[in-house]
């Protein structure tokens, strides 16, 4: 799939809401971001930002596939398609007012949402299930178990017996596939390691032929793999399970791959569903309850019973697609016509798989190529192609900008409502008194200290930029000493209609406020206005007493230079941009942006901290030398002990960078020659800017250890002595070791 520039910005004026980021909903999204549909905002929410092709796992399970191999990356995918990825798992919906629950931030609403979470094992009815045992679904889960699992017996041998519940085609292959890595990865100590498998039903894999059953037994035994077939589990404890015949059977491991099973939260929604709780829908993949809500994959129930099978989730997300484009433009949706039959690929663990198609068998290792080439394929429909870096000089296309109007003071007064919180001590008026300015009470003998930040939306979730723009807000005052005490919000929101234009404003408030209710600062007021595009800032105060407060003029010869967050976020939100970023990189850029400096602030002063900067847009070198020019003296900074984020330099080194990047060049000057080995693309990461970076201190050289123990137990496991201030470098000077 071909990256492209963003769609024109048309009027938003309706919400599809995608819940999970299954089979289905992958191939909606691509659909809909190759054709969007003209002011349908399309917004998916998912546990998950990698999404395991579940034709692939058991080869990832046996070793044959790396993780990116079968997983299909939402974060490209997303943003090549023009579509809102929300990182976070819905718990409930609520029909009447159209709208969805998402664990830890504000609800989100739509007009019309459609469900593709898939399924787990049902385990209800089973004593002691859900306290032993790990279930196959969700995957993610299950892989670090089993990675985990291996690595503990590699380093203590000793005899495991894993016993795999469920007789299916999951149970089977996983089974397989255990039993095949293990030997690989344990070597002479695999023989210690032994796999069984319980199934309740007579017959190991029920829904194919005899020939195929037949093949799998033959295959099991061979393996040394112990099949019980029409055992039910009735009660499970830390040493294995009872069956239901009176038999005990012992495990040490345990795994859950039983029957399907779904969550909670449909039925208690008031969704019509069965009574295994899946959501009942019509030929056309809508609810038979609520028409505007529509559901697909494992968690749907079909008005013909289908397996609960990855092959029917493919299928139905083309109809899906197709069905929710023509609901959007005012039509009906399109039936869904489920195969008869279909094409049935099993892996046996080692490179070989088993082909079936109604009474048709056939098996070996042309038929794993050939399954291979097929869920090869399957996933490049997925695979963004990244648009190209700008070239070198080049100023990158997306750059802040923009004019505005008010927003409608009906919508302002809602999201205002909702805003609502306590009277804070110090503030005489703000958000509750309706004035044209917030009357602030500064404590006797403190001192006020004022900062402001605002910038353009760097990601399509409102709710994280406001997050994220509040922790870099409150960076300034913290780096100087100061305890935040209030805010004041800017808000530029893209034109839409009221409706769509108030979500968005609330969820950046939320967002805001998530940050700074966690910091007791009070939010006082604000201004709102329309746009071309999301942007958000804060004008925040604090008060410090005047001999608490760090300026950057303080750094000494002999201080240890500590840094307490990882450097990188400039160019993996570019590359983001372009749809050329891993998923699991921008979340791990998200997760130290959304943190509070607030804990690392307070231990550097404790650890007598003589001077403090936050590293934002300047980049960590630009902001360095602002302390070193303010303080007269130089500083040694050691290039392989700062801390950089996971896929930083591989972004650097395909040519993504922030618009900044370039105007920080200039600070390479400041380098002392010669320089040392450091190569010249090691040095691009020092000038890459920062959003909601870390602080930057000057810390005496005796308790630069302690101090960073201190923060990496505190929550900052990236932080680090990156440096030391040194005369010797001259002032304003820095020597790269």
């Amino acid at each position: 799939m071909q990256a492209h520039a963003p769609h024109p910005r048309e009027p938003l004026s309706r919400e599809l809401l995608l819940i999970g980021g299954g089979h289905s909903h992958v191939a909606v999204v691509r659909a809909l971001g190759m054709r969007p549909v003209p002011g349908l905002r399309v917004t998916v929410v998912s546990r998950d930002v990698h999404t395991p092709y579940s034709g692939m796992l058991p080869g990832l399970v046996a070793g044959h596939y790396g993780f990116d191999d079968c997983h299909i990356d939402l974060r490209p995918l997303c943003e090549a398609s023009g579509v809102r990825l929300i990182h976070g798992e819905v718990d409930a919906l609520d029909p009447a007012r159209q709208s969805v629950r998402i664990a830890g931030r504000e609800s989100l609403r739509y007009d019309w949402a459609s469900i593709n979470i898939g399924s787990r094992p049902a385990l209800g009815g089973i004593e002691g299930a859900t306290a032993h045992g790990i279930s196959v679904k969700p995957i993610d889960r299950f892989l670090a178990h089993w990675l985990a699992l291996l690595e503990d017996l590699r380093a203590n041998p000793r005899p495991c017996r894993l016993l795999i519940v469920g007789g299916g085609a999951a149970g089977v292959e996983i089974a397989l596939a255990c039993a095949w890595r293990a030997r690989q990865a344990l070597g002479a100590q695999a023989a210690l390691f032994s796999v069984g498998i319980v199934n309740a039903a007579p017959v190991l894999l029920p829904s194919h032929n005899a020939l195929v059953r037949r093949y799998f037994r033959r295959e099991l035994e061979r393996r040394g793999i112990v099949l019980h077939s029409g055992a039910r589990v009735a009660a499970v404890d830390a040493q294995g399970v009872m069956l239901a015949d009176g038999r005990r059977l012992q495990a040490e491991q345990l795994v859950w791959a039983t029957q399907a099973g779904a969550p909670a939260w449909p039925a208690a929604a008031g969704l019509a569903c069965d009574a295994n709780g899946f959501v009942r829908v019509d030929a056309c993949l809508r609810s038979l309850s609520h028409p505007n809500v529509f559901a697909a994959g494992d968690i749907a129930a079909l008005p013909e019973p289908c397996p609960k099978s990855g092959v029917y989730a493919v299928r139905e997300g083309q109809a899906l697609a197709l069905g929710l484009r023509r609901v959007a433009l005012g039509g009906e949706p399109v039936v869904y016509r489920p195969q008869r039959r279909f094409l049935s690929l099993v892996s046996t663990g080692d490179r070989r798989a088993v082909v079936s198609r109604g009474p048709l068998f056939a098996a070996g290792a042309w038929a794993w190529r050939w399954k291979d080439r097929i869920d090869r394929a399957f996933m490049a429909m997925y695979r963004v192609e990244p648009a190209a870096p700008p070239e070198p000089g080049e100023a990158p296309a997306m750059r802040c900008g923009g004019c505005a109007a008010k927003i409608g003071g009906d919508a302002l007064g809602r999201v205002l409502a909702d805003l609502a919180r306590p009277p804070r001590e110090g503030v005489e008026a703000g958000m509750d008194i309706g004035d044209d300015a917030a009357v602030l009470a500064p404590p006797p003998g403190q001192r006020l200290i004022q900062s402001v930040d605002y910038f353009r939306g760097f990601i399509d979730d409102p709710f994280l930029v406001g997050q994220v723009a509040a922790v870099h807000a409150l960076g300034d005052l913290l780096a100087m000493g100061a305890r935040p005490h209030s805010a004041l919000a800017i808000a530029t929101v893209p034109y839409a209609t009221p409706r769509v234009m108030e979500q968005t404003l609330g969820q950046l408030m939320q967002g805001a406020l998530k940050t700074l209710d966690a910091e007791g600062v009070a939010l006082i007021g604000g201004h709102s206005s329309e746009g071309a595009e999301l942007a958000f800032g804060l004008s925040v105060n604090g008060y410090a007493a005047p001999g608490e407060i760090l300026y950057k003029s303080g750094l000494r010869d002999g201080h240890a230079l500590v840094l307490t967050k990882a450097i990188g976020t400039g160019t993996l939100l570019a590359a983001n941009g372009a749809a050329a970023a891993v998923g699991r990189w921008i979340d791990g850029a998200l997760a130290g942006m959304t943190q509070s400096s607030r804990a690392a602030a307070d231990i550097l002063r404790r650890h007598g901290a003589a001077a403090c900067t936050d590293i934002t847009g300047f980049g960590l070198l630009g902001h360095l030398l602002e302390m070193l020019r303010a303080s007269g003296t130089g500083a040694r900074l050691s290039i392989d002990a700062v801390p950089v984020l996971e896929g930083a330099r591989e972004c650097l080194g395909r040519g993504y960078r922030s618009s900044l990047h370039e105007s920080n060049r200039a600070n390479l000057a400041a380098l002392v020659q010669p320089l040392s080995a450091a190569p010249a693309q090691a040095l691009e990461v020092l000038l890459d800017p920062q959003t909601a970076g870390g602080l930057l201190a000057g810390i005496p050289l005796a308790r630069a250890q302690s101090c960073v123990a201190e923060l990496r137990a505190a929550g900052y496991p990236a932080c680090a002595v990156i440096g030391s201030c040194s005369a010797a470098a001259g002032p304003g000077g820095v020597l790269i070791d």
